[in-house]
Formats: structure tokens, sequence, C-alpha cells
């Protein structure tokens, strides 16, 4: 991959203060003292741009979607702790194979901060927060975290890159977010749980950690923010797994072995790489959006991989979700 790979549409998410200024457009091709407008050659480009950055962000949501009910899985065999830290150092392993096989070198200092927080919320934070809270909750419980997600990560975006999303395109999340909070509210039987301090908590770190990915992602490959934030929690991750494994039970199993190595390949490496990318294409919040289905997605899983049951308010909470979608997409950001 070559560092440009992730420049794809210019939808303002972050600005790179270090880089040259642009060159001047020619008199030429201006009128009256005006850019002229651009070619169907060059819309058509941007819009394929777009729709492949759409692609990815959804490929993204599709494996996030199996994170719970592979977390579930995983549980089966191994305790939390041990959990959480094997898969982010086989995560490490991976994301750091690519880029020693690929001789790409490290981020320029600047970016480190910004890692680190990729690291807390996205690495560390999101998967040991909602991994206790399923010790205890359902996969259904636990998907409201999903459902507020989409607008946790647009209000982060908002407040930390400036974007300035339309009223409608405000209006169409937290209807699509209440939506979605309605129905897992409604599939839990709308009682809080002990889990719900965690499943919150890893709502506000994920946003922050989805936020300054997109961010990052405009000035690296997608897939080299989430390699060099899965390294950089290595030197933690590592000693950690040790101890962990020592003092909680291990039983393997097929389902345990296979949620292990979903929730380390899958959620945390290959599908961060493709939803960094599609977050640099499209713009942050209109990616977080297609977060919304997530939840439904996640609890399709669960049916199919767990044995739990869906009430028949499934497919208007899909409609109701699909109609938000498609506004928050249409809408100007």
């Amino acid at each position: 991959m070559r560092d440009q790979d992730s420049a794809t549409a210019r939808t303002g998410i972050a600005v790179d203060i270090d880089a040259p200024p642009a060159p001047s457009i020619p008199m030429a091709a201006t009128t009256a003292g005006r850019p002229a407008a651009r070619t169907p050659a060059a819309a058509t480009g941007t819009q394929s741009r777009l729709r492949a950055g759409t692609l990815q962000a959804a490929l993204g949501v599709v494996a996030f979607s199996l994170t719970f009910p592979a977390t579930a899985w995983g549980l089966e065999g191994f305790g939390p702790w041990t959990l959480v830290a094997v898969r982010s150092v086989l995560a490490a392993v991976l994301a750091g194979g690519c880029l020693l096989a690929l001789r790409v070198p490290p981020p320029a200092r600047r970016h480190w901060p910004g890692l680190a927080v990729v690291a807390a919320g996205v690495v560390l934070g999101f998967p040991l927060l909602t991994t206790l809270a399923l010790k205890t909750s359902t996969t259904a419980h636990a998907a409201v975290v999903v459902g507020l997600l989409p607008l946790t990560t647009a209000v982060c975006s908002a407040l930390r890159v400036g974007t300035r999303p339309s009223r409608t395109f405000w209006l169409a999340a937290l209807a699509g977010a209440a939506a979605v909070v309605a129905f897992t509210a409604q599939q839990s039987g709308g009682a809080l749980t002990a889990a719900d301090g965690y499943l919150f908590g890893a709502l506000l770190v994920c946003a922050a950690g989805y936020t300054e990915g997109g961010r990052l992602a405009r000035v690296m490959p997608g897939w080299q923010v989430i390699g060099w934030a899965l390294v950089l929690c290595l030197p933690m991750t590592a000693p950690a797994a040790a101890p962990a494994l020592t003092y909680e039970p291990v039983h393997l199993s097929v389902h345990g072995l296979t949620g292990l190595l979903w929730v380390a390949a899958g959620s945390q490496f290959l599908g961060l790489v493709v939803w960094y990318r599609g977050m640099a294409a499209v713009g942050i919040p209109k990616a977080s959006q297609l977060q919304l289905a997530q939840p439904l997605l996640t609890l399709v899983w669960s049916v199919l991989l767990l044995g739990e049951h869906l009430t028949a308010a499934a497919p208007l909470t899909a409609a109701a979700v699909l109609v938000c979608i498609a506004v928050t997409q249409r809408s100007r950001g």
C-alpha cells in the first residue's frame, strides 16, 4: 500500500497543518477569476470514490456486528481479561507483521498523540468494557451501545475536527438512534443492568477513538492507523496476557477459539482497516450513521449463532433505521 491510498474524496475531516500549500490554479482554467466547473469525468470519479468509501465503511459495520456474538463465544473458553489481552496481542502481531513486511516507516511524531487516543479507545477501552459487560448482559442489551455510537461519534467529530452537519442530518441521526435504543431496550425488557456503566463508558471511549482514527486516516492509510495503534498497545497487552492466562480458567473449545480469532483478526484489525478507509472517503458523521444498522445485524447474528429470539418489532425498526440512514447519507454534512 502507498501513503496516498487513503486520500480519497475531500470530505473535510482533518487539515494537515504541515502539508505544503496547494498549487495555484492557472488563469486558463478559471472563468472571471473563479475556478472552472468540474468536468463530468472528475465528478464521476468523485462519486465512484464516495461509493467505494461507503462500501468499505459498510464492510466495517458488518465485521463489527459480529463482535458481540464472537465475544460471547470467546467467553465460553476464556476469562474476560484473558480474552481482551490475547485478542489485542494477536491483532498486534498481525498488524506488526504487515507493517514490517511492507517496510512502513513509523508515523511522524505529531501523529502519535492521536494514535494513543485510538489505542486507548478502540484497542483497549471498548473491547475491555464491552467484554466485562457481556459477562452479565445479553448481546441484545449490549447492542444499545452500538445504537448510540453513531450519534456520539458525530458529536465527537463536531467538537474535535469542526464538522458542521445540517439540521436534517442531526434530526435523522437522533431519530435513528432513538429507534435503535427503543428496540434494544424492548429486547432486554427495558431494565437497566449492572453492566450499563461498562456499556456507556465503552460508548464514550470508542466514539473518541473512531473520531481520531478517521482524522488520521486522511493523512495516512487507514490500515496503518489501526496497525500502529495496536503495536503501541503491545508493551501493555503482552505482559498482561501471561497473568490473565495464569489466573483465569481456560476451556478450549471450537466456539471459544473461533470467537477469539474473529475478535482479534476480524473486529480488531481487518474491520477497522476498511472502516477507517471508509470514514476517510465519506466523512466521519456520514460513515458513523451506517452503524445505525449494526445493532440489528448483531441481533440477527445472535439468533443464528447464539440461539437468541427476536420480537416482531425487528422489521419495523429495521425499516425505520434504513430510512434514517438514507436521509443522513443524502443530507449535506
